[in-house]
């Protein structure tokens, strides 16, 4: 039927801890966890898991972090594969203008993207609401 309340699919574990299914160890691969597990496996990550972690290889989402570009990027330029960190460490220092200009390209998308939170956070609608709400709490009198 298929993983019980209490347990996981070792894809999901591995995906939640953020490291690549298959450089895992076969147990691992082959059973469910229990929420117990991997909660264990969090607060006090055997071996395997540290190197693991530290080394790679690592999944997309990983790469992508380490990288300081989108999951996008990594597949437009044919990079969408496990990559260890001594890969990710070689690539940052040659810095290939592909990746340049998808560092350069996520960034620009954070800067707009906090601009317009703060133009909600400040644009007219904010002084309306202000407004409103000062005119329903009560007056004080000195």
């Amino acid at each position: 039927m298929g993983a019980s309340v209490d347990s996981m699919k070792p894809l999901t574990a591995a995906k939640k801890l953020g490291i690549f299914l298959p450089a895992t160890p076969e147990e691992f691969r082959n059973g469910e966890i229990s929420h117990a597990q991997f909660n264990e496996l969090q607060s006090n990550p055997p071996e395997w898991l540290t190197k693991l972690r530290r080394n790679g290889p690592h999944p997309r989402p990983e790469v992508a972090r380490k990288l300081g570009i989108t999951i996008t990027a990594l597949k437009k330029n044919d990079m969408d594969k496990p990559l260890t960190t001594e890969d990710i460490k070689n690539l940052l220092e040659q810095m290939p203008e592909w990746l340049a200009a998808a560092r350069e390209s996520l960034a620009q998308q954070r800067t707009e993207a906090a601009e317009a939170e703060a133009k909600k956070d400040e644009g007219p609608g904010k002084a309306a609401a202000d407004a409103a709400k000062a005119a329903q709490e009560p007056v004080q009198e000195p």
